[in-house]
């Protein structure tokens, strides 16, 4: 048989034709392809808001006179869409702000003069990240909150509506809040032009030129993206340098490469779990390992009671399949130190051969339904 005569013929060429059009399509994407999307259901918000007499409040066309380019981006998020019943002049940024007519007078009252203005957001000072330093002490007793206030108090304002969700519940006994972090260091409610630190430089990736899928545009991203001022892992990376150090290591989960991201394993708004994994133990990895899973009858204790760190880096490795050991055998005699110095076993702690892995015999090394040893 001729190798011509072994093809064989499809016989639909043109469907064959679709599927790989189709195929092609669905790996490679658009300009605009999204490969990490939001949640289908987003977390669940139990509304609050600041009271106030009606005749404190500017309204939120007085707002926008003058804080043009954050409410163009506000106006796009759900926060604008927030109603309060039977309270109509609650609405835009003073549901988080406060109300904020004595400080929209005297602004208007400055007529535009510099000094007049001046003199006013020291009085009236408003809640703009942008404000002069020298004001700081004036902001803090605004009755405009303004965001500049110390962490506990930011997330605060923001827990008053953000508070009966299971994701947020446990930010105030998080990692990050005990770092004096609040939510606006890594949400904000109006994306605009911020000035960025760039002094410490940025650490580039030669994975991500290979594996790198198409970026949203910047927007985009933030509106689906929980209002994250910077996409990951790069947001958490401004602060986990080291995590970033070990994601350049040659073997290592595709987080650089935007496959995956920092929030799939991890809660940073806090868990009970460590790290603040989203959960506990070994689950939080066998949720894409599933095969690792079992149930087994046999178990291996160094997965289902330490976890699987006890033998993988999740972050990466120069060692294959994130092995914290670069020997397999060396990995396992960290535990296994007694075993083989007992008569009922069969080879000796160093009696097996030079190159030999435990692996060789004991393939089942996650858990087996066969074999207590693990042999199969």
């Amino acid at each position: 048989m001729t190798l011509k005569n072994s093809i064989v013929e499809p016989r639909h060429p043109h469907r064959m034709l679709l599927l790989t059009v189709a195929f092609c399509f669905s790996v490679l994407g658009g300009a605009n392809a999204q490969k990490m999307p939001e949640s289908a259901q987003g977390t669940s918000v139990s509304a609050k808001f600041l009271e106030g007499s009606p005749a404190d409040y500017a309204g939120i066309n007085e707002c926008r006179s003058c804080h043009k380019p954050e409410f163009r981006e506000y106006e796009k998020t759900a926060h604008a869409k927030i109603a309060v019943p039977g309270k109509s002049y609650i609405s835009g940024c003073e549901v988080c702000h406060g109300p904020g007519k004595a400080h929209a007078d005297a602004i208007e009252a400055a007529e535009g003069d510099e000094g007049k203005t001046a003199k006013a957001l020291e009085e009236h000072p408003i809640f703009s990240f942008s404000v002069n330093e020298k004001i700081s002490a004036a902001l803090k007793n605004s009755p405009i909150f303004q965001f500049r206030s110390d962490a506990k108090q930011n997330a605060a304002q923001c827990l008053f509506c953000h508070q009966s969700s299971k994701q947020q519940e446990l930010f105030a006994h998080s990692t990050h809040a005990s770092h004096g972090l609040s939510c606006n260091e890594c949400h904000t409610a109006h994306l605009v032009e911020e000035v960025k630190d760039h002094s410490k430089g940025d650490l580039s990736y030669p994975q991500g030129y290979f594996f790198q899928v198409p970026r949203l545009p910047e927007e985009v991203r933030w509106l689906h993206n929980s209002l994250l001022k910077q996409s990951q892992p790069g947001l958490c990376f401004s602060c986990h340098g080291t995590v970033q150090a070990e994601f350049a290591l040659p073997i290592h989960h595709r987080v650089p490469e935007n496959l995956m991201k920092c929030t799939d394993c991890h809660n940073p708004h806090g868990t009970m779990n460590m790290a603040s994994l989203n959960k506990p133990n070994f689950e939080a990895c066998v949720n894409c390992h599933a095969e690792k899973r079992g149930p087994y009858l046999y178990e291996h204790p160094a997965a289902k009671v330490e976890g699987c760190t006890s033998c993988h880096n999740p972050h990466g490795s120069t060692n294959r399949m994130l092995l914290v050991r670069r020997e397999g055998r060396q990995l396992c005699l960290q535990c296994h130190t007694g075993f083989h110095t007992q008569a009922a076993v069969p080879h000796s702690r160093f009696g097996f051969q030079t190159s030999g892995e435990c692996t060789r015999c004991h393939e089942a090394v996650h858990g087996s339904n066969l074999d207590p040893t693990l042999l199969r």
